[in-house]
């Protein structure tokens, strides 16, 4: 028989176990982190009828959609976790608690052109709080406490939520006149990074035709800079002259006054007028997350208040905020870029217990009795010599090994090695360790090797999966457009 070579995909991330564990890390935080704030976790069908996919229909989104025919059937897989939740709310509308608090990770598919950093098969994480005819502005407040808690206990220390409202920046457009081409001043002053303040002013005039005088107001408004209160004593000088514009600065300056009661320290804190985010979709207060220090990258983090999720599905009025991280994007430039934290334990056991003799039945009861304090446990009962058994642990990077030999059955204990410990220690050094209740290798009565091995994890709790260090020479967009 022929065989096939193995392959994977183009735009479909396959992981080793390690890379594998340091994912899975990274998703439980964050499964941890939303439902500390009481966001309930939630799934939807990978694939769901095309008409529902593509009720909004039209534009990109129908050219990289994967659609294929079951029978009868026309069937699509989801390209993100938004329109999925739509139709879950307007199906679910009468069974479901408002505001509904919900978070989802999951994969989501999309038929572009793989390249470096973009996938077709990749994970996003969202949450949403979805409002029954209205949602209070303090649910807007709360989502960067959740961006700062998240990003935090991810490992990351140098970040930015840079937050906006889009009524500030209507309001704006509807001053000078520009309403009608408020979308595309928009997207051309999100180009001011790139190509600078000249350029942005020659492509709003000749391309635009915005008059100079607007160009000018246009700029001299998106580079207002400073701290919170300076940006919103800057913004108080515009008051007055339009009511949309003093609605959107009213809900910044709640959205601001929340964010501090909510801890969020003023550094991992910004007001930024460029930022405008979905011009057809968001509605009032939008974020975006950057890397202090790696800008490049782009943000790592967006989202935005919205005024009705499911109108394609129902007509009841139902607002929302939301944000959402794109995951697989953001896990692969930080391993190429190498800030994933190789010192976290990534071995898919904290104990190995390897049987020294042919009585498997103590060995089988400490497994037992480790898994039951919650600690991870493999028994190796394959037949290899023990130079083999203490490899494979260490090539799963196993912290402990545990030895049951006749002897230590005959007394009831149990001899722990931990294979991290350094073998070459002076005497000094040892005494100093084991001052400290750390040894190379110990036998213990069974209970106490349990309660030891418990010990010494705790002390080596599992550190955060992301180290916020180096420099990222080189741009990738890990927001999903």
């Amino acid at each position: 028989m022929e065989k096939i070579k193995p392959h994977t995909l183009s735009g479909f991330m396959e992981l080793l176990p390690a890379p594998q564990q340091q994912m899975e890390r990274m998703m439980q935080i964050l499964r941890q982190t939303y439902s500390l704030y009481g966001f309930t976790a939630l799934d939807t069908p990978q694939i769901e009828a095309a008409d529902v996919l593509l009720a909004k229909g039209g534009g990109e989104t129908e050219k990289q959609i994967y659609r294929f025919q079951k029978g009868d059937s026309d069937l699509a897989l989801r390209f993100d976790l938004t329109v999925p939740l739509a139709k879950y709310v307007a199906l679910h509308y009468s069974e479901l608690t408002f505001p509904f608090r919900r978070y989802q990770i999951g994969k989501v598919y999309r038929g572009e052109r793989a390249q470096r950093g973009r996938f077709r098969e990749f994970y996003q994480a969202d949450i949403d709080v979805i409002g029954d005819g209205q949602l209070s502005i303090v649910n807007e407040a709360e989502i960067p406490s959740i961006i700062y808690r998240t990003f935090t206990e991810l490992g990351l220390k140098r970040f930015q939520i840079r937050v906006n409202n889009r009524k500030i920046l209507n309001g704006f457009y509807e001053m000078q006149g520009l309403s009608s081409v408020s979308g595309d001043v928009m997207r051309t002053v999100d180009k001011l990074d790139k190509i600078g303040a000249a350029k942005v002013r020659a492509c709003l005039v000749d391309d635009f035709s915005v008059s100079e005088a607007a160009a000018d107001a246009v700029l001299n408004f998106i580079s207002i800079q400073g701290t919170s209160a300076e940006m919103l004593a800057a913004l108080e000088g515009y008051r007055g002259k339009n009511e949309l514009f003093d609605t959107g600065l009213d809900e910044l300056k709640t959205v601001v006054d929340c964010v501090r009661a909510f801890g969020v320290p003023e550094e991992n804190f910004a007001v930024d007028l460029t930022i405008a985010r979905g011009l057809d979709y968001y509605t009032g207060t939008v974020y975006e997350t950057t890397m202090l220090d790696h800008p490049e990258i782009g943000s790592i983090c967006s989202g935005g208040r919205y005024d009705n999720l499911a109108e394609y599905y129902t007509d009841k009025q139902l607002p929302g905020v939301g944000i959402s991280i794109g995951l697989t994007r953001l896990f692969y430039v930080l391993q190429e870029q190498k800030m994933l934290n190789d010192a976290m334990n990534t071995s898919p056991a904290d104990v190995i217990i390897l049987p020294m003799s042919d009585d498997l039945a103590p060995a089988i009861s400490l497994a037992t009795a480790l898994r039951a304090e919650g600690v991870r446990t493999q028994l190796y009962a394959e037949q290899k010599k023990f130079k083999a058994r203490i490899s494979y642990a260490n090539k799963l990077h196993i912290p402990f090994a545990v030895f049951l030999g006749e002897d230590e059955i005959n007394a009831g204990s149990a001899t722990v090695k931990d294979l991290y410990l350094a073998d070459d220690l002076s005497d000094a050094e040892k005494a100093e360790q084991e001052a400290k209740g750390i040894f190379k290798q110990i036998t213990l009565p069974v209970s106490d090797a349990v309660a030891y091995v418990k010990k010494r994890l705790a002390e080596n709790a599992q550190q955060p999966p992301i180290l916020d260090r180096g420099h990222i020479t080189e741009k990738y967009n890990l927001q999903q457009p």
